[in-house]
């Protein structure tokens, strides 16, 4: 059995549900309407939900064949920064929730276990964080921006250009012909360096008179 089966879900975690009071009688529903504080790690290098900020879920639990599936919303503040000023970013984001948790006694059946859209039922409880993370950073994009027309920082001196005149702008020459800028200012050329080889004879001659 893989060890992600044999693991115990912990009725104490925010987002493990207790489905006990629903039946097994297939079509009994059950709505819940939750606040729970939000777990470590849920969003992108940018932008994420805040540990602990509260994660408002409206969802719809329903008994199946197979087991309980779960649809619904959730709901969740963000924090980061945009990717192209560093700036503060504060939004919202809501996602949508749907994944179907198998009974125990189905565990075993391959074709059900092995699909990424489905969970499994612990002792009449569901971890339901994989989905909601699943879900909330699929929804989150990579570069989030403060506004589409956000200008970014200078790349020279790194201030903000939308705090920096229209005209703004640095010396951008490459300091690697910096020595060749000099001999230009002080007027010295550049001559062609002596051909090594055989003497000429007529400037031996020349030099021997």
């Amino acid at each position: 059995m893989p060890e992600s089966r044999k693991r115990r879900l912990d009725p104490r975690a925010p987002l493990v549900i207790d489905t006990r009071e629903l039946s097994r009688r297939a079509g009994s529903l059950r709505h819940a309407r939750l606040s729970v504080p939000a777990p470590p790690a849920l969003g992108t290098e940018f932008l994420g939900v805040p540990v602990g900020a509260p994660v408002e879920l409206d969802l719809r639990l329903e008994s199946v064949m197979e087991g309980i599936l779960v649809s619904g919303t959730a709901r969740a503040p963000l924090t980061g920064e945009c990717s192209r000023c560093l700036g503060a970013l504060r939004a919202t984001v809501d996602v949508e929730l749907q994944q179907l948790f198998v009974y125990p006694e189905l565990h075993s059946d391959a074709s059900l276990t092995e699909s990424d859209d489905i969970g499994e039922l612990d002792d009449d409880r569901l971890d339901l964080e994989p989905a909601v993370r699943d879900a909330v950073v699929l929804a989150l994009p990579l570069s989030p921006h403060c506004r589409e027309d956000c200008p970014g920082l200078c790349p020279i001196c790194g201030e903000l250009r939308a705090d920096l005149p229209a005209d703004h702008a640095h010396d951008a020459s490459d300091n690697r012909w910096a020595a060749l800028a000099a001999l230009r200012h002080n007027g010295t050329g550049l001559t062609r360096p002596e051909k090594i080889g055989r003497a000429d004879p007529a400037r031996t001659e020349d030099q021997e008179s």
